[in-house]
């Protein structure tokens, strides 16, 4: 008794748990009753039999949480934490608390996976000592005429060491493309030594609503020793339904995007390895750029005077004009370099039009959806 009493107050002053599986699986869930079975169904049939699965209510409002507690109650490895809805970094975080396996992944509850993705990964982890081994994943879609795509890995090569990692700094966060990452943020495409992510979870702001997964990724790889990557090997399905595809409007976007680049500026300065300031000024721009493109394509109803108001409200924002000043973006397409021409020279009704009319021609050419 006298040890259990001194494990419990060293985890609580540590914030560990005692490793009790190899692998801990933390599936943020919220409001997705009629996706969670297949969700939860792909993670028990892994052919790695060694693993919690940590299903998190994240308050929802339709059945969720008692699908969630009904597999509680059926498998003896799957554990189950109700609460108020805080979000999906909320909701990981508070998986990750319970987590006790010597690696931690994640999968989404609309989203399901393939048998054997997490014993090849573990398999390649252990053989390499891998802080992070990373898997690529598919594009799935509810709309039977949009053909799956798979997304390719950066990552080139099966194994990097520190000096090898550090040798990718200079592209990590933008290559020079609009949006081009070496660093694909994706939480559900690695595989986490559970130490690691436990040293770097006071990064992971409740509030941050775009790009969560950066803010987790992001410092984690800035700590890696060696990055080991599954070759052409695709298991993840990520799901997009029709929704997602349209999308919503969404007016406090732009907000959201300058939350998430502080705090990724605030991680980038604490962690101090290299200067990422040019390049977390080209995605910042590269965001302001799409919640140009989301307050006309998904804003349009309003009226042109509403929407190029907003536009303008965007694009006048000191930040903005200084990431268009000094950009170091030099592979664009013709197209973003236009839009960006026409953000920094106040064009904003004819911008309006050509966001427009690009829209309808790709919707109705039929051009592959491409998620940003």
């Amino acid at each position: 008794m006298e040890n259990s009493n001194q494990e419990s107050t060293e985890e609580k002053k540590t914030g560990r748990k005692e490793e009790n599986c190899r692998l801990s699986v933390i599936v943020p869930v919220y409001n997705v009753e009629q996706y969670l079975e297949r969700c939860v169904d792909s993670i028990l049939a892994q052919t790695e039999k060694d693993m919690e699965i940590i299903l998190v209510d994240d308050g929802s409002t339709d059945s969720s949480g008692a699908l969630c507690d009904a597999y509680a109650s059926r498998y003896e490895q799957i554990q189950v934490r109700h609460k108020e809805n805080g979000g999906l970094t909320s909701a990981w975080k508070a998986g990750l608390e319970l987590a006790s396996g010597k690696y931690t992944g994640f999968v989404d509850s609309d989203d399901w996976i393939d048998p054997d993705m997490y014993g090849r990964m573990i398999a390649l982890a252990e053989r390499e000592q891998a802080d992070v081994t990373v898997c690529g994943l598919v594009f799935d879609f509810e709309d039977p005429q949009i053909p799956k795509r798979e997304e390719i890995s950066n990552f080139r090569k099966e194994v990097y060491n520190r000096r090898e990692l550090e040798n990718l700094f200079p592209t990590l966060i933008n290559d020079g493309y609009f949006f081009g990452r070496t660093l694909q943020p994706a939480r559900v495409t690695k595989l986490f030594r559970t130490e690691l992510l436990r040293a770097n979870v006071k990064y992971c702001d409740d509030r941050v609503a775009v790009g969560e997964d950066m803010q987790l990724t992001f410092p984690v790889i800035l700590d890696t020793r060696k990055l080991c990557v599954v070759q052409n090997f695709y298991p993840y399905h990520y799901w997009i339904n029709n929704k997602s595809i349209t999308g919503k409007y969404d007016s406090g976007y732009m907000d959201k995007v300058r939350l998430l680049n502080s705090r990724l500026l605030e991680i980038s300065r604490e962690k101090n390895v290299y200067d990422f300031g040019p390049q977390l000024r080209n995605d910042f721009l590269s965001m302001a750029v799409l919640a140009v493109k989301n307050e006309i394509y998904r804003n349009y109803k309003a009226g042109r005077r509403t929407v190029t108001a907003h536009v303008r409200a965007i694009c006048e924002d000191p930040q903005v004009q200084e990431a268009i000043e000094h950009h170091t973006m030099d592979k664009l397409s013709t197209s973003i370099q236009l839009y960006i021409w026409l953000m920094k020279h106040g064009h904003y009704t004819l911008c309006y039009w050509l966001v427009l009319i690009f829209f309808k021609v790709n919707y109705y050419l039929g051009r592959e959806y491409k998620r940003q």
